[in-house]
């Protein structure tokens, strides 16, 4: 069985590699996906398509131009994996996986215990929360079971 899996979320730790290393470690057929991950070149995504004086037309065009590759590799996935990190409030995150919700794309939330309530909703709609990127192998690797 083969999955793409597309990667969402916080981009200040290692995550994405870990969940990477562990399925290759077990032999999964998956290919992963992801957002542009370097902060700076996905903040300044738009700005080929000009100057802007005001951030907000700055962060404007370069949403929209990040949103392409993010539609379009979410709607490609198979599973999403949402991760939320403890560092910087991921909205970005939140819309992804109010995406999913919409697209009625499965998919798995990864964050600390400190913070199940504020992400409540978007725990209710996901197929599971996970804890730590052991417990997202672990899914990942069912999943694919024969």
């Amino acid at each position: 069985m083969y999955f793409t899996v597309y990667l969402s979320g916080e981009i200040h730790t290692d995550w994405r590699e870990e969940i990477k290393r562990g399925a290759e470690a077990r032999g999964l057929n998956i290919e992963f996906t992801s957002a542009v991950t370097d902060h700076d070149a996905s903040d300044a995504a738009g700005d080929h398509l000009g100057t802007e004086d005001q951030a907000f037309w700055r962060d404007h065009k370069s949403a929209k131009v990040n949103a392409i590759r993010t539609k379009t590799l979410i709607e490609q996935s198979d599973l999403v994996v949402v991760r939320f990190g403890d560092k910087y409030k991921q909205w970005n995150a939140a819309f992804d996986a109010g995406y999913c919700a919409a697209l009625g794309k499965p998919y798995v939330t990864l964050h600390a215990e400190d913070i199940i309530h504020p992400l409540k909703e978007v725990d209710a709609a996901a197929m599971a929360w996970a804890t730590t990127t052991e417990q997202v192998v672990e899914i990942l690797s069912y999943v694919l079971r024969d």
